[in-house]
C-alpha cells in the first residue's frame, strides 16, 4: 500500500495537471516579494562635462550643484523567496539580499514584514531570513530534487522584473548542471525566470519545492527559455547549517584532486577512468589518515567515487568530525584509510617540509617527451614559485609539435614525479620511462607543478 502511494505521488508530481490554477492557488501564499535597501554614498565627482562657453555649460553647472553632493542615498532592489516554517524562516538568494541594510518581505495577502539575516552561503548563493509575525505563516517544504527526471513539468513563482506573485511553467530541461561554484548541482528549466526571480521556489506538481531560482542564460538579460535553480537536496543541507549555527559547516578531506582520464587511467593501470587522482596533500586530515599523492580515491565512507566533482560534494555533506573510511588505488593495490574529517571554512594552507636541493645542473633535452629540463636550484625555486626543498625538474622549454605542449606543458613548470617516483635528474626520469615501456605500459604519468600548484599530466610514450 505504501509503495502504491509513494508511486502515485511521485507520478502526480511529474504529470500536467488540466490546469496550473489549483496547484497555484494552494502555494502562492507561501512565496514572498523581497525589497532591500542599501544606503550609498552620494556622488562625488562631475556627471557630465561640456565645452567651455557652450549653451549648456550654465545648466549643467547648476545640475551638478543640485546633485553633486555627497549625501548618502537609499538604493533599492527586488527579489523573490518562499517561507519554510510557520515561525516565519525564508529562504533566498544570497544576491538578492548581499549588503543590504535594510529587507522588507511583502507577502501574497498584501502585509509587510521586516526580516532579519539567520545566515548565508555564498557558495550556494542560498541565505536565510527570519521574520516575526503575530499569527502562523503559511509555508512550503522541500521535495526530493533527486527523484525529479527530465521532462517532468515544474512550476517557478516569483517576483519577475518587479511585477510581483507571477506564475510561470515549464518542464525539467536538465539535471545536475554545474555553472561556476564547487557546490553547484542546477536543474536547468524552461519555464521563463527574469530578474527578479532570483531566490524564489521551482515547485513540483505536488507543490515542494524542489530548486531555488537563481541564474537564467540570456543574451539579452531576459527569459529565453534557459534558467537555473539550485536542486532542493542541496539547499536542504545549507538551510539546516544556517538556521542551526548561522553559518556552513562543511566537512574537509585535505587534498588537492583532478579527474582520472583514459590516459591517466591507463598510465596508472587502472580497469577504468573513474575515481578521484590525488594531486597534493598539505597538513589535514588526509595527511594525518596516511593519503599520499598519487592515490586514487575510489570510495568515500561507502559512496563509490565517480570524479572530483562528486567526491567534493560528498565531503562537504559529510558532518565535521566524522571518521569516515576512504578506499583508494595505490600503486595497483586497494588500500581503506581512515581519516577524520576536519571542517573546510577553518582550513589553512599548509607549508611543505624542507628537505635537500640538488646541486645546479644545465638543462638537458629529452627527445623522447619533446621537453628540456634541468634540475631546480634555489634560485629556480625563488623564480618559479617552489617551496624551498621540493626536488624535480624545471621544464625550460617544450617543443611546440609534441603531446607535451599539447597537453599544456610550458617552459616555468617543474616535473618532481614521473611514473609516482621522485625525479631529481633527467637521468631518473629517463629510467622512469625505461621502466614504464618494460611494464608495457602506452604512457607515463608526471605531475607537474605551476606556481606551486600540481596537477597530474599523462604523456603517451615513443616506441622507437
Amino acid at each position: 500500500m505504501v509503495l502504491i502511494l509513494s508511486q502515485s505521488l511521485m507520478a502526480a508530481a511529474r504529470g500536467a495537471p488540466e490546469s496550473f490554477a489549483d496547484l497555484a492557488e494552494r502555494i502562492s501564499p507561501a512565496v514572498v516579494n523581497i525589497t532591500t535597501s542599501t544606503t550609498v554614498a552620494g556622488r562625488t565627482g562631475p556627471q557630465g562635462i561640456v565645452p567651455e562657453g557652450s549653451p549648456f555649460e550654465d545648466f549643467f553647472r547648476e545640475f551638478q550643484d543640485r546633485n553633486g553632493d555627497q549625501t548618502p542615498r537609499k538604493s533599492s532592489a527586488l527579489g523573490s523567496g518562499f517561507v519554510i516554517s510557520e515561525d516565519g524562516f525564508i529562504v533566498t538568494n544570497n544576491h538578492v539580499i548581499d549588503g543590504a541594510d535594510e529587507i522588507e518581505i511583502e507577502f501574497f495577502e498584501g502585509f509587510t514584514l521586516p526580516a532579519t539575516l539567520v545566515g548565508t552561503d555564498p557558495n550556494t548563493d542560498i541565505a536565510l531570513l527570519k521574520v516575526e509575525a503575530d499569527n502562523a505563516l503559511k509555508f512550503v517544504s522541500f521535495g526530493d530534487s533527486d527523484i525529479a527526471r527530465v521532462g517532468d513539468w515544474v512550476m517557478a513563482m516569483g517576483n519577475p522584473l518587479g511585477q510581483g506573485f507571477s506564475v510561470s511553467a515549464g518542464i525539467v530541461s536538465a539535471r545536475n548542471r554545474a555553472l561556476s561554484g564547487t557546490y553547484d548541482d542546477y536543474i536547468q528549466t524552461d519555464a521563463a525566470i527574469n530578474r527578479g526571480n532570483s531566490g524564489g521556489p521551482l515547485f513540483n506538481m505536488n507543490g515542494d519545492v524542489i530548486g531555488v531560482n537563481t541564474a537564467i542564460l540570456s543574451p539579452n538579460g531576459g527569459s529565453i527559455g534557459i534558467g537555473f535553480s539550485m536542486a532542493s537536496n542541496v539547499v536542504t543541507k545549507v538551510v539546516d547549517q544556517l538556521k542551526e549555527y548561522g553559518e556552513t559547516r562543511r566537512g574537509w578531506l585535505g587534498v588537492r584532486i583532478q579527474d582520472v582520464t583514459d590516459d591517466v587511467a591507463e598510465a596508472l593501470a587502472l580497469a577504468e577512468a573513474t575515481g578521484a587522482l590525488v594531486s597534493d596533500v598539505p597538513d589535514g586530515p588526509a595527511k594525518d589518515g596516511g593519503m599520499k599523492a598519487g592515490d586514487v580515491i575510489l570510495s568515500f565512507d561507502g559512496t563509490d567515487v565517480e570524479d572530483t566533482r562528486q567526491l567534493v560534494r560528498t565531503v562537504a555533506n559529510t558532518p565535521v568530525g566524522k571518521t569516515v573510511r576512504v578506499v583508494v588505488n595505490r600503486d595497483g593495490k586497494t588500500e581503506t584509510l581512515k581519516i577524520t574529517l576536519g571542517r573546510r571554512e577553518e582550513a589553512e594552507s599548509a607549508i611543505p617540509a624542507s628537505a635537500d636541493a640538488p646541486e645546479a645542473a644545465e638543462p638537458q633535452a629529452l627527445d623522447a617527451l619533446g621537453l628540456t629540463l634541468a634540475p631546480l636550484t634555489e634560485e629556480m625555486r625563488t623564480e618559479l614559485q617552489v617551496p624551498t626543498g621540493t626536488d624535480g625538474l624545471a621544464v625550460t622549454a617544450v617543443d611546440e609539435a609534441s603531446q607535451a605542449f599539447e597537453k599544456g606543458l610550458r617552459a616555468g613548470d617543474v616535473i618532481t614525479e614521473a611514473g609516482q617516483s621522485t625525479v631529481r635528474t633527467v637521468a631518473e626520469l629517463q629510467d622512469r620511462i625505461d621502466e614504464a615501456k618494460s611494464e608495457g605500459r602506452k604512457s607515463i604519468l608526471l605531475l607537474v607543478r605551476r606556481a606551486g600548484d600540481p596537477r597530474f599530466v599523462a604523456l603517451g610514450l615513443d616506441e622507437g
